[in-house]
């Protein structure tokens, strides 16, 4: 296990080695479920590489999305920690790698560090921010603007995101999409290659935020 992992820099060399012990790094492809609502939960797990969508399913059978976790986050870590089921499923929506950890074995020998359970407030802070990122930007930003910081956002693996499946994502219609891209296009801040986006002009994107 390759110990660059922002969330556990601060152990010692004793509580990495530990660490690589009882977890293991597992490779997932775009579209594997890592969970589903209702299961138990089994290995603690720390998103490395790639993209991974939570959401849940309303009566109409309906994707409704809750968050998308990019590297390096703990992904449903309160299920362990209040010993409840899933609350909802994760999939991945790239390719992923994830750090998959024996939630036991490190709730006794990990928790108790101070560090470690700063990392674990911080990851649970991250996502109350999320949320209220995510409720900020419904409510004050035009479409134009959501999509920008979307695209900004995740950079990194937006060629691998059908325009389909951002529209999807931002709750608007592919249509309208495709007419803010031309515009980002027109402006040469992205081109677009076999309908997959490529960020040209960062800074200026961002100031399209």
């Amino acid at each position: 296990m390759k110990i660059e992992i922002e969330f556990f820099k601060e152990l010692s060399q004793v509580h990495i080695d530990r660490l690589h012990e009882i977890s293991n790094i597992k490779s997932y492809y775009k579209g594997n479920i890592l969970f589903y609502e209702g299961d138990e939960p089994d290995k603690l797990k720390l998103l490395l590489d790639g993209i991974v969508k939570v959401y849940k399913v309303d009566s109409k059978g309906n994707e409704v999305v809750i968050h998308f976790f990019q590297p390096q986050t703990l992904i449903a870590e309160t299920a362990h920690m209040q010993k409840i089921n899933y609350p909802a499923t994760a999939m991945c929506e790239t390719d992923c790698e994830i750090l998959e950890i024996d939630y036991d074995l490190f709730e006794k020998e990990f928790l108790r560090n101070p560090d470690i359970s700063m990392k674990i407030i911080e990851s649970l802070s991250k996502k109350i921010q999320a949320l209220q990122n995510i409720i900020t930007t419904n409510l004050t930003m035009d479409t134009f603007s959501k999509i920008c910081k979307f695209i900004y956002e995740n950079e990194n693996h937006i060629d691998e995101l059908s325009h389909r499946k951002i529209a999807a994502i931002l709750n608007i219609t592919p249509e309208t999409l495709s007419r803010n891209i031309a515009t980002l296009k027109k402006d040469e801040i992205v081109s677009v290659d076999k309908r997959k986006l490529k960020v040209l002009d960062k800074k200026r994107l961002f100031q399209y935020c």
